[in-house]
């Protein structure tokens, strides 16, 4: 079986740090092989391995283990870590960017590629969230349900789920890339020495909002998915 690189962070979370100091995409990039990703980046595969290792050989803590938690845990636990995140900070970064676009963007007209970007990811992630939680979590949760009782679920049941699942994993998809052109023109969050502190804030929220995606979108595609589609 191909080792790829969302296979190596579903496996040992603690790995995700050194893949992240390489720009290796593990979450929407994790079909990727291993081996093609360093060859991308021009990075030798047996010292990566190395490291992956020595990170691996840390003390790991267990609330990080979560190709080891029951899909219906792992749900609520994106539901109640990733989307409340997403709900509370979407429409306040979506706020920032507009109001520095309006008042930077003459000399720094990326910012307002930026805001028409980030508003567009902000009116999609709404309906995926909602997509989750009214269709995916659920079924999941009735799903594991019936496997443990030794029931067999309906077929149009099956049917339904992987369709939902293929669905959101090519938003996942969209969502990789917009954040990825944000970045780009943000020039890896660099702050200009000419703006203000809102500016400079807003930069912060979008570097966090990208960090909290990348495990959001990891434990889905990674782990939660996969084992979805095998219920």
């Amino acid at each position: 079986m191909t080792e790829t690189v969302g296979s190596v962070v579903a496996k040992d979370f603690r790995t995700a740090e050194v893949l992240e100091k390489y720009g290796i995409d593990f979450c929407c990039g994790g079909n990727v092989p291993l081996t093609q990703a360093c060859r991308e980046k021009g990075i030798d595969i047996e010292s990566l391995r190395r490291e992956l290792e020595e990170a691996g050989a840390r003390p790991q803590d267990r609330s990080q283990n979560y190709d080891a938690w029951d899909l219906p845990f792992l749900a609520d636990y994106i539901k109640n870590q990733h989307h409340s995140y997403l709900k509370e900070n979407i429409p306040t970064i979506a706020a920032y960017a507009d109001k520095i676009a309006q008042v930077h963007g003459e000399n720094h007209p990326e910012v307002v590629m930026i805001a028409q970007i980030f508003k567009k990811v902000a009116m999609d992630m709404a309906q995926h969230l909602k997509s989750e939680e009214e269709q995916l979590f659920p079924a999941i949760k009735r799903l594991t349900e019936l496997h443990e009782q030794g029931a067999e679920p309906a077929g149009d049941e099956i049917a339904k789920l992987k369709a939902v699942l293929a669905e959101l994993g090519h938003e996942h998809d969209e969502v990789g890339a917009a954040v990825h052109e944000i970045r780009r023109l943000a020039r890896n969050y660099t702050v200009p020495d000419d703006v203000c502190n809102t500016f400079m804030v807003t930069y912060e929220k979008l570097k966090e909002f990208e960090d909290d995606l990348h495990k959001h979108v990891h434990l889905e595609n990674n782990i939660l998915f996969p084992k979805a589609a095998k219920l």
